[in-house]
């Protein structure tokens, strides 16, 4: 009886805990207005690597290409951006 009482007490600490609002942590803040940015200064039908990107828009300037690469990809799965390959070279583009 008391693990039962253990164990419902636990499940109801766990549903307590999914069910708490979230709110996006300070980074996930910052690379929502990185991926506005972006976004704004990206030509329409043109292809970027992650190269181009730091050299031509301001806000990739000063972060790392891992950084601005991790960015776009998420970018990518959530429909903003599209990547295409070539000659095993990756580009993006606006949708």
């Amino acid at each position: 009886e008391a693990e039962r009482e253990f164990i419902d007490h636990e499940l109801e600490l766990l549903a307590k805990k999914n069910s708490a609002d979230k709110k996006p942590t300070a980074t996930q803040k910052e690379n929502m207005a990185i991926k506005s940015a972006i976004l704004e200064e990206m030509a329409d039908n043109r292809l970027y690597t992650i190269s181009e990107m730091q050299k031509e828009i301001s806000v990739c300037a000063e972060l790392s290409n891992q950084r601005v690469s991790a960015i776009v990809r998420q970018m990518v799965v959530d429909g903003h951006i599209t990547r295409t390959e070539d000659k095993r070279k990756a580009y993006f583009s606006k949708v």
